[in-house]
């Protein structure tokens, strides 16, 4: 009877804690509901990547807050020209190894608020672009431990947003392109929307910060949507290590954005397969044992969309912007497209973009080199090349595409202000249409030229 007793009182008391904690999560916020704020909801896309408007969302900070954010990013890239004026991001390139911390705001979004959410700079190059106009990183529940009232605060159900600048980008909309014309022709990649951003760096006063490409985060959101599953390792690849050549591989620059005690013997299987002696001697076995572990059909995909519409920030030329991800249905490591911005672009110099023949791309680039190596592989990559531009890059679909999209953005191009814009100007950004427009013609040639 005792026992019996004592687990009842037990009982009770778990039931007592678990009630109180249910009850704490959004107590007395005004705004939480569980379709917008809470974690009892499946990710909405249809508000948040809504295709057929630019939001708007407004930040709020502390002048204390807006502050420390500014001083965190100088101490991170250098002194400069850059947030808010007479901060970082004019001088020359200063990374470091450090990522930008996150910092308090009240968040606004179709009439309703967010609380305490957190939101930092992300970003490289973009960060030393001379301008306001920097890229963000919102976590929804980043202070959850000092308010409890916000445990697990989620966006429509995302825990994580990605904004892109739209860096040295003057028709706004070269990032999202790519990743829809990608999505498009089934190469994974994250679901996009545009987005008006405000902030009030604590003056009272909201400033426009210009458009932006809100991005899902591929370890949030984005593997299950795309995948149906998130318990394969996700990696994000960046360093020399990335190249998966042998010279500088080192496991510990594919980070693990999930099960981060992970041992990575997936990524080491694929290395030693793909620098197997078999490929010269038993190509045959060599791309049956590489296919066991990689979706190369996947990247040849990838490699055919990439390749034509022209993204020299990509692997072949730097060591960052894709992922990988273990998915369990199939036991197969993907690719995962990501960063966009530089998409859509003929370049020159250190900024060229891969040719279509990956005739310059050497074994230090041995997912190329070995791959498009083989005469099976580059048959099948030719066939995609063809098949895409008959496609999702066909011309007028394209043209309808750019002309809808430049009709949507155009009144908000249009208030874009010196400082915090890299349009400068609407007959800047409709010419940087035009230009998109022509790009797509000139590619579709260079495609049928090459086949």
């Amino acid at each position: 009877m005792k026992n019996i007793l004592y687990i009842l009182i037990l009982s009770f008391l778990l039931f007592s804690c678990k009630k109180e904690i249910y009850v704490e999560y959004g107590e007395g916020i005004a705004d939480w509901n569980i379709d917008t704020h809470s974690n009892d909801v499946s990710p909405n896309y249809d508000v948040v990547f809504n295709q057929s408007k630019v939001h708007r969302i407004d930040i709020v900070f502390t002048s204390d807050n807006w502050n420390d954010m500014q001083d965190d990013l100088e101490d991170i890239v250098g002194s400069g020209g850059g947030p808010g004026g007479g901060g970082p991001g004019g001088g020359g390139p200063n990374f470091s190894d450090q990522t930008p911390l996150y910092f308090e705001c009240q968040f606004f979004f179709n009439d309703l608020e967010w609380y305490h959410v957190g939101v930092r700079y992300k970003g490289n190059s973009s960060l030393n672009a001379n301008s306001n106009k920097l890229p963000l990183r919102f976590q929804f529940d980043e202070f959850e431990d000092q308010y409890p009232e916000i445990t697990n605060q989620r966006f429509y159900g995302f825990k994580e947003l990605s904004m892109g600048s739209n860096f040295m980008d003057q028709s706004i909309m070269r990032d999202k392109t790519a990743s829809d014309v990608f999505r498009d022709f089934g190469v994974p990649a994250v679901q996009t929307a545009f987005y008006e951003i405000w902030i009030d760096n604590g003056s009272g006063t909201a400033e426009y910060y210009g458009v932006y490409t809100m991005n899902e985060v591929v370890f949030d959101s984005f593997l299950f949507d795309y995948f149906g599953s998130e318990t394969g390792n996700c990696y994000k690849p960046d360093g020399d290590g990335a190249t998966f050549s042998t010279t500088g591989f080192d496991l510990d620059d594919f980070y693990l954005k999930n099960n981060e005690t992970g041992d990575k013997s997936d990524i080491l299987e694929m290395y030693d397969i793909l620098h197997a002696s078999n490929r010269t001697t038993n190509p045959e076995q060599w791309r049956t044992d590489l296919e066991s572990v990689f979706d190369v059909d996947g990247f040849l995909r990838y490699l055919a969309v990439n390749n034509t519409i022209q993204n020299w920030d990509t692997y072949g030329k730097m060591t960052h912007n894709y992922y990988l991800y273990h998915d369990p249905a199939d036991d197969l490591l993907k690719w995962i497209v990501w960063d966009n911005n530089e998409a859509f672009n003929d370049g020159s110099g250190n900024k060229a973009p891969i040719s279509l023949s990956m005739s310059e791309v050497g074994t230090d680039w041995p997912l190329i080199n070995y791959i498009i190596g083989q005469e099976e592989y580059e048959s099948i990559y030719k066939n995609y090349l063809e098949s895409f531009i008959n496609s999702s890059f066909e011309y007028n679909r394209m043209d309808e595409l750019y002309t809808e999209r430049a009709s949507l953005l155009y009144d908000s191009a249009s208030e874009e202000r010196n400082g915090y814009s890299f349009v400068n100007g609407i007959a800047n950004f409709s010419s940087a249409v035009a230009t998109l427009k022509a790009h797509c013609s000139s590619r579709i040639t260079a495609v049928l030229n090459y086949l």
